[in-house]
This record gives structure tokens, sequence and C-alpha cells, in this order.
């Protein structure tokens, strides 16, 4: 035995510590599993020295011969890089956690990581490939609608977002679609885009740059070389516009079943090479010269289109549109005019002329893995209604995207929970059958759901039901408490009312 002192933890009647002699603990306290982010303040560990340290990360322990008190000490002084933590400790959750030490140590803001998520996901199939000095992840609200009938299948459909109503309202459209013989849907175009932009010496040889390429043969040069970059990439046209001494090149190809961007690349900036062995003097400035356009709002995709180009339409009959939608053909037709059409011309919108497609273009978009930031071309659609049938009493609607860019390889499309919404779309993967056939089935799907949500949306709009709906759905009590000042909250208040 010796002699330790007795102690307890939180309220006691009795300050006394006793002295009497008692056996030793000797198995002491269990090690924080890997997935703990130890308390340090509680049980702070013995640090070595700076130079100790050191040492030790240039042995052969590494980064796992140190604990994660010395590890964040010597990326707080900068011995260490943050973003290389993984790499450093070879375990990619341990380099989550260190990092989210690191940050709660220079951000000086307490615990504010403390809601945001760590645990239970595989941070391997992240380095590397889809974020950079992770920190944990952030959980969105997935919900399904559905099911959405389009060319004679059934699809439930997975939508990410945080807008309540938005996936209900999509339900309903999906809904009025089933009752209405279901959408159909046509691919009207496929090619992803990449223009760079070169330099010429003067005004005159960047116009014999644009002459030289619009010659067959030439263009079946530059055709060669980028094809040789990619199994799947096929180069489907080359357009170059000039201005002043610069020449862009947009060059338009298919992808298969991924979106493209980075085949894209690659086989321009070989496509380059070959044209610089030709002209010695093009000197190439960007391998993008924003005449793409990716990312940005552009009439250029609107017109000549990016992506995959897709139409979807279906005849809704007048008892449907009474019974499920809440409202009357004629009042769809004119509304759609006024607001889609009219509006969006005086708004002087570009790809604009639709009620809401960029609600459901984001939320499909982030639960299956695509690049969300995508949608400022994706979102580019026309919505179209009008009177249908003999009696011209039932309701046709349209709808036109021009610039859908999806995949179903790449980007984000592998981690577990967007391949799995993937594959409840049936599009996960490659299609070997027919290359590129799974992205663009996405791409008709994510139209059809557009158009579901535009008719839904449109709906509420016409019969004045939007306030009411979201007044239901999309009011959160917990934001409202939390932001609003306590005398606002009192029960004499007429703030927040019931």
């Amino acid at each position: 035995s010796t002699r330790e002192v007795s102690f307890t933890v939180g309220p006691s009647e009795d300050k006394k510590s006793s002295t009497a002699d008692k056996p030793t603990q000797t198995e002491g306290f269990p090690e924080p599993s890997e997935g703990d982010e130890a308390d340090d303040d509680v049980f702070p560990p013995v640090v070595r020295t700076l130079e100790e340290c050191k040492k030790v990360l240039a042995s052969e322990a590494g980064g796992a011969g140190l604990t994660d008190e010395e590890l964040v000490i010597l990326a707080d002084k900068r011995l260490i890089q943050p973003h290389k933590l993984e790499i450093i400790v070879k375990n990619p959750k341990r380099g989550v956690i260190l990092r989210r030490k690191l940050f709660n140590k220079q951000a000086k803001r307490g615990r504010i990581l403390e809601s945001l998520p760590y645990d239970n996901y595989d941070y391997k199939m992240v380095m590397g490939s889809c974020c950079e000095n992770v920190i944990g992840y952030v959980p969105i609200p997935l919900g399904v609608a559905g099911p959405l009938h389009l060319d004679n299948e059934e699809l439930y459909v997975p939508m990410a977002t945080t807008e309540g109503c938005l996936v209900a309202s999509t339900n309903r459209g999906c809904r009025a679609l089933a009752l209405s013989g279901g959408v159909r849907s046509c691919l009207l175009g496929d090619g992803m885009t990449r223009a760079p932009v070169i330099e010429m010496p003067t005004e005159i040889e960047a116009g014999h740059i644009k002459q030289w390429v619009e010659k067959k043969e030439n263009y079946e040069v530059l055709k060669a070389a980028f094809d040789s970059t990619s199994r799947f990439a096929r180069l489907q046209s080359l357009e170059v516009q000039t201005a002043g001494r610069l020449a862009f090149l947009r060059f338009k190809a298919t992808t298969g079943d991924a979106m493209g961007m980075n085949m894209l690349s690659k086989g321009s900036d070989e496509a380059l090479n070959k044209l610089r062995e030709i002209f010695p003097t093009v000197n190439v400035l960007s391998l993008s010269g924003n005449y793409c356009t990716d990312k940005k709002p552009a009439a250029i995709n609107w017109i000549q289109g990016r992506g995959k180009e897709v139409v979807c339409g279906a005849q809704i009959p007048a008892k449907v549109v009474r019974e499920v939608l809440k409202t009357d053909v004629s009042s769809l037709v004119k509304l759609n005019i006024t607001k889609n059409l009219i509006g969006s011309a005086m708004a002087g919108s570009i790809g604009g002329f639709n009620a809401q497609a960029a609600n459901i273009v984001t939320a499909i978009y982030l639960a299956t893995g695509q690049d969300p930031a995508q949608n400022v071309t994706s979102s580019n659609c026309l919505t179209q209604m009008e009177v249908w049938g003999d009696d011209e009493k039932d309701l046709y609607i349209s709808c036109t995207m021009r610039s859908i860019e999806v995949g179903t390889v790449g980007g984000g499309t592998f981690l577990p929970a967007q391949s799995s919404c993937l594959e409840l779309l049936g599009v996960k993967g490659s299609c070997e059958e027919s290359p590129g056939g799974n992205a663009s089935k996405l791409a008709r799907i994510v139209c059809a759901t557009v158009l579901a949500g535009e008719l839904s949306l449109m709906a509420a709009l016409a019969e004045n039901h939007l306030v009411q709906s979201h007044m239901t759905h999309n009011r959160s009590s917990v934001n409202i408490a939390s932001t609003v000042p306590r005398s606002s909250l009192d029960s004499s208040s007429n703030v927040i009312s019931r």
C-alpha cells in the first residue's frame, strides 16, 4: 500500500481530505479512443520541449510518436503545416481532431465547434479529392420527392435542402404528373466546354488563328490531339472568337458519365500544345478564358448549351389542376406569361425564365455529389405553359434546360451518402452498356423534377397560397427564439404570437 489522497468529484458536505492508507490504483485512466476529442484541460499530458518534439517528428516514429497537445503546439508555431496533419500522423480522423483543436486554440472562440460533427465519417475518401483543411462535416436534411413518373419509369428523387416546403411542393407536382400520365423527356445535346484564351503578337495573327482552325483538316489535327488524352472525351466542336490580339477557343466535347471539366482541361491543354507547334508565337494566357463559361451567368451557355441539353413536357388534365394543384388552367397560363416570361424579360434575365429551377437543381446536386456552384449555369430554364386539348381546358407544360452540368462519376459522387442517392435513382457510376447514359439520365431527372417544382409553385402563386404554406412549413421557432431579443418574447408582446 501507498499513502494517497482520497477525494470525491462533485458537491460534498465533507470538505476534509482523507489521508488514510489505501491501495494504489495501478490501471490508470483509459486512453481516449481514436474518435474522442480528449479534453486536455482536464488531464494535461506532460509536454516535451520544442526541441524534443522536433526530434521525435524527424525520427521514424514521426507524428504518430507525439501527443495531440505536442502536435497542436508544433502546428501553431508553423513547424507543421496544418493542412498536412493527416499525412503526418498517418491517420485521417486524428488529423481532423488535431485541426479542430488547433482551430479552437487560434480562433479563441471557446468551444465553437462543439455542434459541428466530425465522428462517423470516412475521411480517407475526402483526402486529396474533395476538401482540404477538414474540421468536420455539415449535415443537411435529405428529403425525397416522388414517385416521379418519367419516361414510363417510377423514380424517387433525393433532395438535400434546409428550405421548408420545397420537398413537399415538389412532391405535390410529382403527384399531379403521376395522375396525368407522367413526364416525357428528350436529350437535345451533350457537350461540356472549356475555352482557353491565347495572345498573339498582332490582331492580324489572332485572325489567322481563327481562320486556320475553321478549316476542317486543321480542326482534325487539334481533335486528334484532344482525343488522345482520354478514353471517353471526344471533341465535338471548336469555336474561335477574337478580341484585338486575343483569341478565345471554345472546345466542346462529350465526356462519358463524368461531368467532364477535368477531361476538357486536359484535352484543351494538349490541343494547345499542338497549336503552338504550328504557331510558335501563340502565348497561352489561361486555360480558362471565361468564354466557357463556368459558374457565371452567360448568354453563350443559354444560346449554345453547355453540358446536357434537355427538354421535358407533360399534359395535365383540368381535373388534376383543379383537385391536386387547387387552381385552374387559365390562371396558370396567364401567370406563367406574366411572371416567367414578361417579368424575367423586364429584369434582363439570361436563362431565368422560370419560377424556381435553381431550388430543385441545387437540392438534387447536394444530394448526389454534384458541384453545387454549377447551379448558376445548370438552372438556366425556360418554363412554358399553354392551354391544351380539343376543348382547350387542359394544361400543357414544358421545361427546356440548355446547360445541365452533371456527372455520375468523379467529384463527390463516390462519397457513400451521395453514391447512395445516385443508386436510388438508378444512375450510380458509369454506364457500361452506353458510356454517358447514366449522366444523361440524371440530367433528364433533374429537368423533370424542375418541371414538377414549377407546376406546384406556380399553382401556389396563382392562388396566393405561397405565404400560407411557408408560414406552416418554413418557420423555425428555434431560430426565432434564438435571435429575437428577450423583451420581444414576453407574453405581453405581439412580436411572436400563436
